[in-house]
């Protein structure tokens, strides 16, 4: 499959998904349905990992555990928490902004010089960002300070955590099949989310699965971790890491037009003046040479 293709299809996936998660969890415990639909992914691979089996030694391993804690045991924990709090077409929005933090983490990590005009556009998407996150101070007042912000927050840090799995994983599928990588990283994401669905079990009962509940599992299980995933680790291996951020601008605009008829979400004046800034601020930065980092991370 053409590896641009396969970016396409998982960032329209990966995009609609919030708004269809964000309706499962009305239903299912976000750790349950965490554990559930990665794990049970995780089968789908199984069968091609003999064939892989001499890439995987102990340093590979743990690489891949450490990649997963960032891309699916962060990320999905904080994406799940944040979608009970605030609403769905945030996400994506926000994830878009993984390059501006990608840059200023070059800047002060691995003391990149700042090119002003990367860092102008930088700036003015970082303020997208705050628009959103802050949007519902400005919409109805500081009593919401506990509860929407803190969910749109939590989308902040399930970004942080996709941007360290790019990071990781971008060295580690030189090495390593997608499809072992993928397997293993599914199945440590799962055991991760096991203990705190223990803890929901003691409050909910596997009978009380809706609707909700099964469209949410069904998605997340064949679409959303096992197709998406695997699409995505597979054009990891065909193209530059930062050229597969460029594919995260599909997200918001799959978020809108599932969250719109099934959660009855319409952008706010905020979230428009927000994408505008995201989507502006990145386009003025990315009219330059390259300032991703990767060729210092190997």
């Amino acid at each position: 499959m053409n590896p641009i293709v396969a970016l396409i299809i998982a960032n329209i996936i990966w995009g609609a998904a919030s708004p269809i998660f964000k309706f499962a969890l009305e239903n299912i415990p976000p750790f349950t349905l965490a554990f559930i639909r990665f794990f049970f992914a995780s089968f789908f691979f199984l069968p091609f990992i003999w064939k892989y089996r001499s890439q995987l030694n102990l340093r590979n391993f743990f690489e891949i555990c450490i990649s997963a804690f960032f891309g699916i045991t962060l990320n999905i924990s904080a994406f799940f928490l944040g979608l009970k709090r605030t609403e769905s077409i945030n996400a994506p929005i926000i994830a878009s902004a993984g390059p501006v933090f990608i840059f200023l983490l070059s800047v002060v990590f691995l003391k990149e010089k700042a090119n002003k005009k990367v860092f102008g556009g930088m700036l003015i998407a970082l303020l997208g960002v705050m628009a959103i996150i802050l949007s519902p101070i400005f919409l109805d007042g500081a009593r919401y300070v506990s509860g929407e912000v803190i969910g749109n927050l939590l989308f902040l840090l399930a970004m942080f955590g996709a941007v360290f799995n790019t990071l990781l994983n971008k060295d580690l599928l030189k090495k390593v099949h997608p499809v072992v990588v993928t397997y293993f990283g599914f199945l440590f994401g799962a055991l991760t989310f096991l203990p705190l669905m223990i803890v929901e079990l003691q409050h909910w009962n596997i009978q009380n699965l809706n609707v909700n509940g099964w469209v949410g599992i069904g998605y997340g299980v064949i679409f959303s971790s096992a197709i998406a995933y695997f699409l995505f680790n597979y054009a990891m291996t065909k193209v530059d890491a930062q050229e597969t951020g460029l594919f995260t601008y599909i997200d918001p605009v799959s978020a809108v037009l599932i969250a719109i008829p099934l959660l009855a979400e319409y952008p706010s004046v905020y979230f428009i003046l927000g994408s505008i800034l995201v989507f502006g601020g990145i386009f003025i930065a990315e009219g330059r040479i390259p300032w991703h980092p990767f060729h210092k991370l190997k």
